[in-house]
C-alpha cells in the first residue's frame, strides 16, 4: 500500500465525505445516508473506515488510479466542517477535489441529485463544510431519503429509520452513488450527472 503520509504536498488525492451522526443510535437512520454509501464504498474497494484522525474516523484507498481518503466525521451533523477542514489542510486538497455525500429530503427515497456546487439548502451538515471550507464550490451527492410528513418534526424524521422497502431503495441508490463517485474521481462530472441525477424533483 502506497504512504499516504509521505510527499503529501506534492500528490494530489480526493477526499470523499460521507455526513452523518456517530453512534449506535444513528445508524441506519435518513441523516446517516452519507455515512451508510461512504461505508459500502470502502467495503467495495476493501478497505475500513477505522482510523482515527482529526475528529474523523477514515480509510485510505484507490479509486482508479487516484489516491482517496474516505471520511466519516465524527463531530456530529452541525460541526462536520471541523473534520473536513483539518483532512484539507493536511493533505493539500483544494475544494474541487472534495466530493460529500449527503441526505436530501427533496428528494424521494432511491433518487440522486449530483451538483458540482450550491447552497446548504437547509442542510446543517453542509452549512458547517460551507464556513470551514470559505467556499461552496464543491462536488456533492444527495442521496433522496424523502420529505417529512405533514405535521412531523424535521429533526424526527432525519434521524428516523427507513421501512423495508425505502431500505431497499436506498440500497439501489447506494450502488449508482457509488458509480457515480467513481466517474466524479476520474473527471466525469457531466456522464455523472447524465446517467444518475433525478430527473424531476420536488
Amino acid at each position: 500500500m502506497f504512504d499516504f503520509f509521505k510527499n503529501r504536498k506534492d500528490s494530489k488525492m480526493k477526499l470523499i465525505v460521507g455526513l452523518g451522526n456517530p453512534g449506535r443510535e444513528y445508524v441506519n437512520t435518513r441523516h446517516n445516508a452519507g455515512f451508510y454509501v461512504v461505508e459500502k464504498l470502502a467495503y467495495e474497494l476493501g478497505e475500513d473506515i477505522t482510523e482515527r484522525k482529526y475528529k474523523g474516523l477514515f480509510a485510505k484507498a484507490r479509486i482508479g488510479d487516484e489516491k482517496a481518503i474516505l471520511l466519516e466525521p465524527q463531530t456530529y451533523m452541525n460541526n462536520s466542517g471541523e473534520s473536513v477542514r483539518a483532512f484539507m489542510d493536511y493533505f493539500k486538497i483544494e475544494a474541487k477535489d472534495v466530493i460529500v455525500v449527503y441526505d436530501d429530503i427533496n428528494l424521494e427515497p432511491g433518487n440522486l441529485r449530483i451538483r458540482l456546487k450550491g447552497s446548504a439548502g437547509g442542510h446543517n451538515g453542509i452549512k458547517s463544510l460551507i464556513a470551514h471550507m470559505g467556499t461552496s464550490d464543491f462536488p456533492r451527492v444527495k442521496m433522496g431519503v424523502g420529505e417529512k410528513p405533514a405535521r412531523m418534526d424535521l429533526a424526527d424524521h432525519v434521524l428516523g429509520h427507513f421501512n423495508d422497502e425505502d431500505k431497499k431503495k436506498l440500497d439501489e441508490a447506494a450502488s449508482h452513488a457509488i458509480e457515480a463517485i467513481k466517474l466524479m474521481v476520474d473527471g466525469q462530472y457531466d456522464t455523472a450527472m447524465n446517467r444518475y441525477n433525478v430527473k424531476k424533483t420536488k
